[in-house]
């Protein structure tokens, strides 16, 4: 039977299921240290830490909406074994991490300000600051590609460098004007129902299509919907009023004057080829703002870029790999 690992550390799709169950999550299970991390308003996230003994530097993931931490296996298991230390986190409402709102639906996803994100992230890195050896480094997905970017916006040279994959900075709404989606979630929030579910989604109820999902590998896809299937925490599927108003007001909190301006460090946005779930212009107007930005279109992927099939997803994450390896200048950003 054939390696099923690619040289840069990701799973080959025909051996992935097994490969996942019987190598990959045992050795993460191994070497992970979780810690429970207080944030700002008291309230508990998860984390977790995979600590390379001879590091280059760190990473810190920053997932996407309705993510956990889970779904990042095969990228961390990656990363360490091209000795980077990796730091993820279940982002509030999400995983193992606290549910704001009065639901007790875990498949509802629910903020109450887009900004708690920016401050659950600082949280996090001044909780586990000393357990990150520099450089460290961002890489951050979709509604974590908004975070990461205001994050950046306060502290432009918090990181080294950053990787922003199909960053949310205008979610698509469907074919409903953006200002009807404003109005009645704004609507829904001022007569107290902001926590309830948007009326366009219905709880989790199990195994979801491939077909209309945001992966084109489908082994990289059922491996996490079985895992959404079997348990509770990872069945996030639907937003709240609040959260869907809070991200369709992002596009500008990230894009307002003389902000995105600030970001020294260099900064790589992948955009995906078939987008459906955020607006690319609005990453376009981002990356033109930059200093030091670049932006880098995805052939053949949706929007979770890192669930791709292999032949787009090994070069990518190959790219990827090697942005954060170039280190040109002596700036000592992120250390």
């Amino acid at each position: 039977m054939p390696d099923p690992f690619y040289p840069g550390g990701l799973i080959r799709e025909a051996q992935y299921q097994e490969t996942m169950v019987s190598r990959v999550l045992p050795f993460l299970a191994s070497v992970r240290l979780e810690k429970t991390v207080r944030t700002y308003d008291g309230k508990d996230l998860h984390t977790e830490l995979y600590r390379c003994p001879d590091a280059r530097g760190s990473v810190v993931i920053v997932h996407g909406f309705t993510s956990t931490c889970v779904k990042y296996a095969e990228l961390i298991r990656s990363l360490l074994i091209n000795r980077y230390s990796v730091l993820i986190y279940d982002q509030r409402g999400h995983g193992r991490s606290f549910r704001p709102g009065r639901s007790k639906d875990l498949s509802l996803t629910h903020v109450n300000r887009f900004s708690d994100y920016v401050s659950d992230l600082e949280s996090v890195l001044s909780s586990r600051e000393e357990e990150l050896p520099g450089p460290r480094f961002v890489l951050a997905h979709s509604m974590g590609g908004a975070v990461a970017a205001l994050y950046l916006e306060a502290r432009p040279d918090a990181f080294k460098k950053a990787v922003l994959c199909s960053p949310m900075f205008a979610p698509a709404t469907g074919g409903m004007p953006a200002w009807v989606s404003r109005a009645l979630c704004g609507a829904a929030s001022l007569i107290g129902q902001g926590d309830r579910r948007i009326f366009v989604s219905k709880p989790y109820a199990g195994p979801e299509d491939f077909d209309t999902s945001c992966a084109t590998s489908k082994a990289r896809f059922e491996w996490y919907d079985l895992i959404r299937a079997t348990n509770p925490f990872c069945s996030n599927n639907g937003p709240s009023y609040r959260w869907t108003l809070e991200a369709l007001n992002v596009t500008a909190q990230v894009l307002r004057e003389r902000v995105v301006e600030k970001i020294s460090v260099p900064v790589r946005v992948y955009q995906a080829e078939q987008e459906f779930m955020v607006l690319p212009w609005a990453q376009e107007a981002f990356v033109k703002r930059l200093p030091r930005g670049e932006l880098i279109p995805v052939r053949g992927a949706r929007h979770e870029i890192y669930r791709s099939s292999d032949d787009v997803l090994v070069p990518w994450w190959q790219g990827v790999l090697d942005f954060l390896e170039d280190q040109p200048d002596p700036d000592s950003a992120g250390e």
